[in-house]
C-alpha cells in the first residue's frame, strides 16, 4: 500500500527561510536497497529489508542564543515513497545548533483516535486492536527466521510504562546553520537500519525474529535510539 504524504507549502516571511531535512537509508555502511540487496547484522547472520518506515515528530530546532523553535507536525519516512524522506520545514532567520525529534508518536496523538495527513491510518501504521500507532516497521527475511516464509518483523509501538517505545533522538550539527530567506538549506540526516538490530543488545534473528505487541518492544527502541546522524550541511 502506497504510503500518503502530507504535501505542505510555505509562505516564507521576510525573516524565515527554507530548510529541508533529507533522509538516507543505510544498513552499516551501505545504501538500503529493499528486497535485493543482501546484508549481515553484527553476528554475521543475512538478511535482506523488504520494509522500513517509521514516524519522526516534534521537532525542535536550537539557535545559537540558546531559543528553541518547536514544529508540532508528524512525518512518515519511508524506503519505499522517495519524496517522504525530504521534509521542508520553515524556520525563523538565524544560526542554529543542534536538532531534536521523537522516533514514535506522542501520548497525545495516540489517543486521539485515527487522524488524517500522515496519521491516516491508510498507511498501515495504526494498530486498530490496540488504538494506537505502530513508531516503526522493520521487516525482511532472514534464512536463520524460524518464522514462516523465514521473515522478520519488527513493529514498534507504545507510549505507556513500562514499554514507552517513543525515543528522543538529539543531534548536534557540526557548525552552525545560518537560515535566511536568501537561500534554502539542506541538512543531510542517515538512518542506519542495522541499529536496529545491534546496541545495546544485539538480535539474533534466529531467536527474536518476531515483535509486534508491547514483548520485547523496548529493546528495539533502544537500539534505534541512536540509529540517526548528521552526514552532511549546505
Amino acid at each position: 500500500m502506497a504510503t500518503l504524504v502530507v504535501a505542505m507549502s510555505f509562505t516564507l516571511k521576510p525573516d524565515s527561510g527554507k530548510l529541508t531535512l533529507v533522509l538516507h537509508h543505510y544498513v552499516g555502511d551501505e545504501l538500503l536497497n529493499l528486497d535485493t540487496a543482501s546484508y549481515k547484522n553484527a553476528l554475521g547472520q543475512p538478511f535482506t529489508v523488504t520494509k522500513f518506515k517509521y514516524y519522526i515528530g516534534n521537532i525542535r530546532f536550537r539557535k545559537v542564543n540558546g531559543e528553541e523553535i518547536q514544529i508540532d507536525n508528524y512525518y512518515l519516512v519511508d524506503e519505499d515513497e522517495d519524496r517522504s524522506k525530504k521534509i521542508s520545514l520553515n524556520l525563523p532567520d538565524g544560526g542554529y545548533t543542534a536538532i531534536s525529534f521523537i522516533i514514535g508518536v506522542d501520548s497525545l496523538h495516540n489517543c486521539s483516535g485515527a487522524q488524517s495527513g500522515a496519521l491516516d491510518p491508510v498507511n498501515a501504521m495504526f494498530w486498530t486492536w490496540n488504538t494506537g500507532y505502530i513508531f516503526l516497521k522493520l521487516e525482511g527475511k532472514s534464512p536463520l527466521s524460524k518464522s514462516p516464509g523465514n521473515i522478520f518483523e519488527y513493529h514498534i509501538g507504545g507510549y505507556k510504562q513500562p514499554a514507552n517505545c517513543i525515543r528522543r533522538v538529539s543531534l548536534a550539527l557540526k557548525q552552525t546553520l545560518v537560515i535566511s530567506n536568501a537561500t534554502p538549506k539542506e541538512l543531510q540526516i542517515k538512518a542506519d537500519a542495522d541499529e536496529l538490530l545491534k546496541s545495546p543488545t544485539t538480535i539474533d534473528i534466529s531467536v527474536l525474529s518476531s515483535v509486534t505487541d508491547f514483548h520485547n518492544a523496548t529493546i528495539i527502541a533502544d537500539n534505534y535510539a541512536d540509529m540517526f546522524s548528521i552526514i552532511g550541511e549546505k
